[in-house]
């Protein structure tokens, strides 16, 4: 019997090449996709118009029950942390990348009522050097989760800072914890008694090895115009004629760096604005309140500069706080545009450019 070894090794010739492409081609013409797969995905490039790419026959079942163990993940991609040469753009520094506005609730100790858990919106950011790609922003939020049910202390948040900046391999790094606190106020003669809602940011900024705390206060009050003032009552003592004097919703954001180790409340900081200008907007009002509100706009009225003047006073007097700033904007009911000054102490606040939206965010909605 004679027997015939196959030419294992022997080249096919170009013919023999071509005649084989030509088969392939008839049969991957005429081939669903999930059969092109199961032979060769490459087999994809032969057909009309595939373009070179195959429709894999992928699961569309989710797995529930992978489990992601330490070979799986190692074999994950990670762009952010790839090398320089994936940077896109000028290769420059950059001094804020992070993640804004992830919320979760936070303890916070109050001067008068107790802990309070309220919820507060985090930004977390630290600067990226030239080189680097970028980072992996999702360790920002589970550095600060570490910590987040500790009640509230600059102390607490400086480890958050310590720990994503280590992660992170970076010099400098700011968190930023907005929140809305709640104080029962009273009415001015009823007796009666409402939650005002303050709007309050507290903030560390570590930049080339210096850190500084921060708070900041919206304080949102009445505002009468003198001169309205004057001119109203010269029109009843002159003319007998009824006049009013305009009078607007203002807002005063309050800046200051904590100094010290005696610690400065949310209350403390109202307490001054309350002091500087005390016709805040009310909470619950009857008549006799209103009269009283009337009467307490006409023994305090005052321009946008008095404002900012007046808080600075204030701050300028308590050793807690250290550089400052005051920014007041009087949403005016005489005229279609508004009246804003800003005044600053120190050189932290200090800036020769202001953000063009800055007082566009001084509006308080009811």
């Amino acid at each position: 019997m004679n027997v015939f070894t196959p030419e294992i090794d022997r080249k096919p010739s170009r013919e023999e090449a071509e005649q084989a492409l030509a088969v392939l081609r008839q049969w991957a013409g005429k081939a669903q996709d999930e059969e092109i797969v199961d032979l060769d995905p490459a087999v994809h490039a032969l057909v009309p118009d595939g373009n070179g790419v195959a429709y894999p026959a992928l699961d569309r079942d989710y797995d529930g029950d992978f489990t992601v163990d330490a070979a799986y993940k190692a074999g994950l991609p990670d762009l952010q942390n790839g090398p320089s040469s994936l940077i896109r753009g000028a290769k420059r520094a950059i001094q804020h990348v992070g993640i804004s506005n992830f919320r979760l609730p936070i303890r916070y100790h109050s001067r008068d009522n107790g802990d309070l858990t309220l919820e507060t919106s985090v930004t977390g950011s630290v600067s990226l050097d030239a080189d680097k790609k970028g980072i992996n922003m999702s360790r920002i939020m589970r550095s600060f989760y570490k910590h987040s049910e500790a009640t509230f202390s600059f102390e607490v948040i400086e480890k958050a800072l310590e720990d994503y900046k280590t992660d992170l391999e970076s010099f400098d790094a700011r968190i930023n914890m907005r929140l809305s606190f709640p104080v029962r106020v009273d009415s001015l003669r009823s007796g009666l008694s409402g939650f005002q809602y303050y709007d309050i940011a507290l903030e560390l900024v570590e930049m080339d090895g210096v850190r500084r705390k921060i708070m900041h206060l919206d304080y949102v009050y009445s505002s009468t115009c003198p001169c309205s003032l004057e001119l109203s009552e010269h029109a009843r003592r002159t003319r007998g004629q009824l006049a009013t004097p305009h009078s607007q919703r203002s807002v005063a954001r309050i800046s200051v760096e904590l100094k010290g180790d005696d610690c400065l409340w949310f209350e403390d900081l109202i307490d001054m604005c309350r002091a500087a200008v005390p016709t805040e907007t009310q909470v619950m009002v009857k008549r006799e309140d209103e009269q009283a509100f009337a009467e307490l706009n006409a023994a305090n009225p005052i321009f946008v500069e008095d404002a900012a003047r007046l808080f600075a006073e204030q701050l300028l007097q308590d050793d807690r706080i250290g550089d400052f700033r005051v920014v007041a904007s009087h949403q005016e009911s005489l005229h279609s545009h508004d009246a804003v000054s800003v005044l600053t102490e120190g050189d932290l606040f200090h800036s020769e450019s202001l953000d063009p939206k800055l007082f566009s965010t001084l509006f308080h909605v009811g």
